[in-house]
């Protein structure tokens, strides 16, 4: 079955690409959440239009994406947390921490788009990449210590 996606989706592509899916993924999953619709004759002439205003608000997207990447990339956060015995970490730092280092700089910052694998447990300097737009990636610094 084909389907025109609706918003960007790992993967299977970007906003208005056609592609071929399993009907009943399509079916169960792709359309009732809106993140796809039917690849119909009038769906596709719907497409021809949308597609202009879809490149306008990814460029919108890409700009405002970029005024933040200015601000963060090679950002340096420092995060005090409480250590025991051989400097053993209690707890974790977690996306929703570094997001809110973040936040106290004054720029705002959904966690999700940082790209933190697992939550950090030990001391260190880490390198982090926070997605911005699919072609915006920047890069922040998140040096681990104890509080002291």
């Amino acid at each position: 079955m084909q389907v025109i996606l609706r918003t960007d989706f790992e993967s299977l592509g970007k906003v208005g690409d056609l592609v071929q899916v399993k009907p009943g993924y399509a079916r169960n999953f792709l359309i009732p959440r809106g993140i796809a619709f039917a690849a119909t004759k009038s769906n596709l002439a719907r497409l021809d239009q949308e597609r202009k205003i879809l490149q306008m608000r990814d460029l919108k997207e890409r700009r405002k994406a970029g005024d933040v990447y200015a601000q963060i990339n090679g950002l340096r956060l420092l995060k005090g947390v409480q250590v025991g015995e051989e400097d053993r970490m209690f707890g974790a730092v977690t996306t929703a921490d570094i997001a809110e280092l973040i936040k106290e700089r004054g720029i705002e910052i959904d966690r999700r788009k940082i790209q933190l694998e697992d939550p950090i447990k030990h001391l260190g300097e880490f390198n982090i990449p926070v997605k911005l737009h699919r072609e915006v990636i920047a890069t922040i610094t998140v040096d681990v210590v104890p509080n002291t």
